[in-house]
């Protein structure tokens, strides 16, 4: 159950160890130990993050646990980290829901959408990106047509079995009666005639078995012509939409747009949110020195050096605000052209696969339609030829034996339709007994399609009383200054004190804190990461008192299998084991 973790060159570490247990994993250390970077390194390891020590070229993690080994290895390629190997998690949504709801750093999505006053459903409902509901509904349809198909057949098995039962036991009426009539009229037979009477019933009993089939034939071919002539009209009335032929360059192209202008946002969110609180704070002089003098201040840029005054810097911010709003429009921009082309595509797709089944059924059709002509060709030569064939045998066999030669072919004709009629049974019998089989195939068919229908309601509703949940859970644990919080059902974040709905603003810096990691626990819940990602990080609670530091960590112990949090040597100690970053080789602050 202990997973060992070996770095190299990830974040500020340059070389270190660690051990992780199952419960708390307090890694205590002060300032520039390499408390956050070791969570890095456990993000990389499960392939969720690339940070490579600055100024070196190659770093790589190892990650041992029970069941498998996770190794990936960074190399610095024209100025980008590029990322190989076996991480701990296989798949981009796996990936994308362990970085919003699992590894809770400073620089988690939702702590961040939360402290900047944000609506919460874009961020907490991300992972369904990767679900592609749309095209497992279209596939469920295709397969819903067919169960539908064979269902159809199925009740009309069933609908037909009782006339097939009353066509048997009306048959064996007629032939008791046949065989009592026959009993009746006796052998009427004389010497030499044997041959001539015995073919001469056998004629006219397949002459009658004959002229039933071209009957079922004729009726059987008028109903196929009928049904050939619907399905060429509806393919004829069917038309597929005009699509580009770069359909999914365009998709393609319009999904990286997106993914660039949202990430460049969200990058540049991260620049924007801290200088815009330092700046509404009057703190320049945590980060740079700072020149009061008339008639304004000025201070050093911290990031080329220069001097400039307040009201420089103020426009930069502004700037930066307004780049951010760009980007979230182009970036939306993209992502509704996006949908506009997917939904074209699925058009396209459905009207393809409509064209293809009536082509299908047509085909089918036509075949069954030549086959079925040609049999009634084939029976219909046969008749002739039969009747022929009585003509001359009636004429060789005695008047008086007529009757009994009729009598002798309605037993065997009624014999050939009893066979016929059981056989027919038999097979609606087997047809019939599938109905029930189908029809919860068919129901269950439908289920998978309103369940991916509305998989996205049912998990903003889920997410929303997980939110709930978690709230009524922590409120009575920590003496936050409001009354509850909850997720509204367009996803705003509401807060209630003395009875009113407060701003965020008016929040401490440790209850913002406290309802960002809520919330990201509400999607931790609601997509069940817990079933694929068994680790918790959870960095950067500065705001949090220590009692409320201890509370926060017991409750979260219960929610993965292992938890690891960043703890300060001032802080009281966790029940649980301790990472010590004393022997880890680290980039120091003074370091060039």
């Amino acid at each position: 159950m202990t997973w060992k973790l070996t770095i190299t060159n990830i974040a500020g570490i340059r070389t270190g160890k660690a051990t992780i247990e199952p419960g708390i994993n307090a890694v205590r250390g002060s300032n520039w130990q390499g408390k956050s970077s070791l969570l890095t390194a456990i993000e990389t390891a499960m392939g969720t993050e690339t940070v490579l020590t600055e100024g070196e070229t190659a770093g790589d993690v190892t990650l041992e646990t029970e069941e498998k080994t996770a190794r990936v290895d960074l190399t610095r390629e024209n100025g980008t980290v590029v990322s190989q190997g076996t991480p701990y998690l296989t798949t981009e949504q796996q990936q994308t829901a362990a970085r919003l709801y699992a590894f809770l750093d400073e620089d988690n999505a939702v702590r961040q959408a939360v402290r900047n006053g944000e609506n919460m459903e874009a961020v907490l409902m991300r992972p369904l990106d990767f679900e592609n509901i749309d095209e497992q509904i279209a596939t469920l349809k295709a397969e819903r047509n067919q169960v539908e198909a064979e269902l159809e057949r199925a009740d009309s098995a069933s609908k037909k079995l009782p006339q097939v039962e009353q066509q048997i036991a009306s048959i064996e009426d007629e032939l008791d009666s046949l065989r009592g009539k026959r009993s009746d009229l006796g052998d009427g037979q004389t010497e030499g005639d044997d041959g001539k009477r015995d073919e001469l019933a056998n004629a006219k009993a397949e002459r009658d078995r004959v002229e039933n089939q071209i009957n079922r034939l004729e009726r059987t071919v008028e109903r196929t012509e009928e049904k050939l002539a619907e399905i060429r009209e509806q393919r004829d009335d069917l038309t597929i939409p005009e699509t580009p032929d770069d359909l999914e360059a365009e998709l393609e192209t319009h999904r990286e747009q997106y993914e660039q202008r949202r990430r460049d946002a969200e990058l540049l969110q991260s620049v924007y949110a801290p200088t815009k609180r330092i700046l509404d704070e009057n703190r320049l002089d945590l980060i740079t020195e700072v020149t009061h003098e008339l008639p304004a201040d000025s201070a050093t840029c911290w990031t080329c050096g220069t001097d400039a005054t307040r009201a420089a810097f103020d426009e930069h911010v502004d700037k930066l605000q307004s780049r951010v709003a760009s980007l979230w429009e182009a970036a939306n921009e993209h992502e509704a052209q996006f949908n506009e082309l997917q939904s074209r595509k699925e058009e396209l797709r459905e009207a393809q696969q409509r064209v293809a089944d009536l082509e299908d059924q047509r085909a089918d059709l036509e075949r069954r339609l030549e086959e079925r002509t040609a049999s009634l060709k084939t029976a219909e030569s046969r008749l002739t030829e039969l009747e022929s064939n009585i003509e001359s045998l009636s004429e060789a066999v005695k008047e008086d034996d007529d009757k009994l030669a009729d009598v002798d072919g309605e037993i065997k004709y009624a014999e050939a339709r009893l066979e016929d009629a059981r056989e027919q049974r038999e097979t609606l019998e087997t047809q019939a007994q599938q109905k029930d089989t189908l029809q919860a195939e068919c129901d269950r068919i439908d289920e998978e399609i309103v369940s991916l229908r509305t998989r996205k309601e049912a998990l903003k509703q889920r997410t929303r009383e997980a939110f709930e949940a978690a709230m009524q859970e922590l409120i009575p644990r920590f003496a936050v200054g409001f009354e509850t919080a909850r997720l509204t059902s367009t996803f705003d974040l509401v807060v209630a004190r003395d009875g009113r709905e407060a701003s965020l603003d008016a929040l401490s810096e440790g209850e913002v804190e406290l309802l960002g990691l809520v919330a990201a626990l509400a999607g931790y819940e609601a997509f069940d990461v817990a079933d694929t990602v068994p680790i918790m990080l959870v960095d950067n609670l500065g705001g949090l008192a220590d009692e409320n530091l201890q509370t926060l960590v017991e409750y979260l112990e219960s929610r993965a299998t292992y938890l690891v949090v960043t703890t300060y040597p001032e802080h009281s100690s966790f029940e649980g084991h301790t990472i010590n970053p004393g022997e880890w080789t680290v980039v120091s602050p003074q370091s060039p």
